[in-house]
């Protein structure tokens, strides 16, 4: 079987892993142009790109899908399947119609449910308790084409979006491999998505991470397990950013929302808009994230102090 992938971040690059470890031939990889990256901004190789050169598999980052002399190139490889992990880029019908078994994509949540680019995040911040992988057959819309494989796991209650993404990525890659296998023998028959629990899994900024301390603690404390690692959860603190890494629902303690409660050796508990949130883990602007105790050395923090003004 001859495959096209298509792919850019660790959670692609995990399948693409697969895939070769399996057999299958990488006739062509595609990923995102190089991105300028860190405090440098230097450009830098996406995750595929750096596995695909690794395994010196030819390697194309058109801008568009839509390039006649990328349509070429694809058509005389005669692919008979494209596998597309978080690509980034919307496949034109010529695409999608190019491979003999059509396109297939690698989607991290249980379809109809968290179509679209953050279904990780969304996933957390719902405080759903169970995801999964689906790999589906793509048409033009997004994220709607008929399923051909699910897999299940529960989310754990300490789940952070890396935690379950690396756990979702070892799936898919074990996910698409058996797909792809029972492709070839002709064993896999398409079931249409249900439209009924559709959702739609929005791509989530900076703004998105910011807590609002009027939110109850258990929607603010997702936030933080669903914003780690990027792009942090954060607040103010004086003025300046703080970042939470790690926290935990406490009682109601009394105090404004946003305001600190409790100052103890180890961590901070700060009052939200229902019940409270214990932080053990934050990072200082500029500095490194590190435990709370770490953190409140060097500078005086007491009850009364409010996060977020």
């Amino acid at each position: 079987m001859k495959v096209i992938f298509a792919g850019t971040p660790e959670f692609a690059a995990c399948a693409l892993e697969q895939l070769l470890r399996s057999g299958f031939k990488i006739v062509l990889v595609l990923t995102q142009p190089d991105r300028p990256a860190g405090r440098g901004m230097k450009a830098k190789a996406s995750a595929v790109k750096r596995l695909a050169l690794k395994h010196r598999l030819d390697l194309m980052q058109p801008q568009t899908l839509k390039d006649p002399g990328l349509l070429e190139t694809m058509n005389r490889l005669s692919p008979d399947v494209m596998v597309v992990a978080a690509y980034g880029l919307i496949l034109p019908n010529a695409v999608l119609q190019l491979p003999r078994l059509g396109c297939i994509n690698i989607h991290a949540s249980l379809l109809p449910k968290w179509r679209g680019a953050a279904p990780i995040q969304h996933a957390l911040l719902a405080g759903d308790t169970e995801t999964g992988i689906s790999i589906m057959q793509m048409d033009e819309g997004m994220d709607t084409g008929p399923v051909l494989l699910q897999t299940r796991m529960k989310i754990a209650a300490d789940e952070t979006a890396q935690t379950l993404h690396d756990r979702l990525a070892r799936q898919g890659g074990e996910a698409i491999v058996r797909v792809l296998r029972e492709l070839e023998r002709g064993e896999l028959h398409p079931q249409r998505q249900a439209q009924r629990g559709a959702s739609y899994a929005a791509k989530l900024g900076n703004a998105d991470a910011q807590i609002n301390w009027q939110n109850e603690a258990v929607q603010i404390e997702r936030a933080v397990r669903a914003f780690n690692p990027n792009p942090g959860a954060y607040t103010t603190l004086n003025g300046k950013i703080m970042k939470i890494w790690k926290a935990r629902l406490e009682d109601h303690v009394g105090g404004k929302p946003g305001e600190i409660v409790s100052v103890e050796r180890d961590s901070i508990v700060v009052a939200c808009g229902v019940g409270a949130m214990r932080i053990e883990e934050a990072q200082r602007a500029g500095g490194k994230r590190m435990p709370a105790r770490e953190f409140l050395q060097g500078f005086e923090l007491k009850p009364g102090n409010c996060l977020g003004a």
